[in-house]
């Protein structure tokens, strides 16, 4: 008896021991790297950040407690971005996590030996960030920006709110494989509703006026502006020579219908970074490894409707897109 006492208090000691190890485990803060595409005072960026800190504290993150959270702003521009992804590298964090192609490209070059959840990546595939969309394969899981099918949707909404546009410039980025897929895309439904497209690149400011300008000499023009590192940075430029030239233009992005332009369509990407929160958690936990997670694609869209601009333009927007629409500003 006294054996099996013995024996059965040492079971009890090494499963105590091992549950308080375990609890240590999951209380040990763990390093958080955010390298975020956007300007610190961002209001679109603070926007994600913030779901993304809201959804960790619901599955039991707190800053300061279990998790420390590094973040660096580096607004779409190679050179910084570069410069802040080796200062989270050095930290040694435990993950990282990076909003769009761009912060994805900079953290690629320092290796791979650290997990990565990305948001807001147009084509992971296509970038070579991950093998395929169900097996990434390596150490980079996260959230696609659009399903390339949607690119004819926004011609067609275009049509809607313009009946009269016969001609639309594409805004791309050709040096983007995902500029190639979206234009494909357009030019395809294009044929069915008889209008023609061409492709206008956009890599700096004086690129986007002289084509813009360019291209509004001639009546009966619309624009639909993809989504790019140039189209975040350029968005106030692209938004104001749309109304200058009294073109119609359709954008990827909900704030630049905010900011002036006539219509957006495209996923919601707060939610994106709400949803990368569930995969960091995920991963922190053991539970997977991010070459285990599938890339995610959108599936939420908003619409957003700018009236004011619809009014400037000379625009009578059909009741039956207004009533499809997430918001319309008046």
């Amino acid at each position: 008896m006294r054996r099996r006492e013995l024996l059965r208090l040492i079971g009890i000691a090494a499963a105590a021991i091992s549950s308080s190890l375990f609890a240590q485990d999951v209380e040990r803060r763990r390093r958080i790297g955010i390298l975020m595409n956007r300007a610190a005072d961002d209001a679109e960026g603070q926007a994600r950040l913030a779901a993304f800190k809201q959804a960790m504290e619901q599955l039991g993150w707190s800053d300061g407690r279990n998790m420390q959270i590094d973040i660096r702003w580096g607004e779409d521009e190679i050179d910084l971005e570069r410069k802040y992804a080796a200062e989270l590298v050095a930290l040694a964090p435990d993950i990282i996590v990076a909003a769009g192609t761009v912060s994805m490209t900079a953290l690629r070059s320092l290796g791979r030996n650290f997990p990565i959840v990305f948001a807001v990546v147009a084509d992971p595939v296509g970038a070579g960030f991950v093998s395929s969309l169900a097996r990434p394969g390596g150490n980079a899981t996260g959230f696609s920006l659009y399903e390339y099918g949607l690119s004819g949707k926004w011609l067609e909404i275009l049509k809607q709110i313009a009946p009269s546009v016969t001609r639309v410039a594409v805004l791309r980025d050709f040096t983007n494989p995902a500029g190639l897929a979206y234009f494909g895309a357009i030019r395809a439904t294009a044929q069915s509703l008889g209008v023609d497209v061409t492709p206008m690149n956009m890599q700096d400011a004086d690129e986007i006026d002289r084509g813009i300008t360019e291209f509004a000499r001639k009546s009966n023009g619309g624009l639909i502006v993809t989504p790019n590192s140039s189209t975040s940075v350029h968005r106030a430029q692209i938004v104001g020579l749309a109304a200058r030239y009294k073109l119609p233009a359709i954008y990827p992005f909900n704030y630049m219908a905010a900011g002036g332009g006539l219509i957006s369509y495209g996923p919601d990407f707060v939610d994106q970074f709400r949803r990368a929160a569930g995969y960091v958690d995920r991963i922190l936990r053991g539970e997977k490894k991010p070459a285990d997670l599938p890339v995610e694609q959108p599936t939420k869209y908003q619409m957003v409707i700018n009236l004011k601009t619809a009014k400037a333009l000379g625009l009578n927007v059909p009741n039956t897109l207004i009533g499809l629409a997430d918001e319309v500003i008046e």
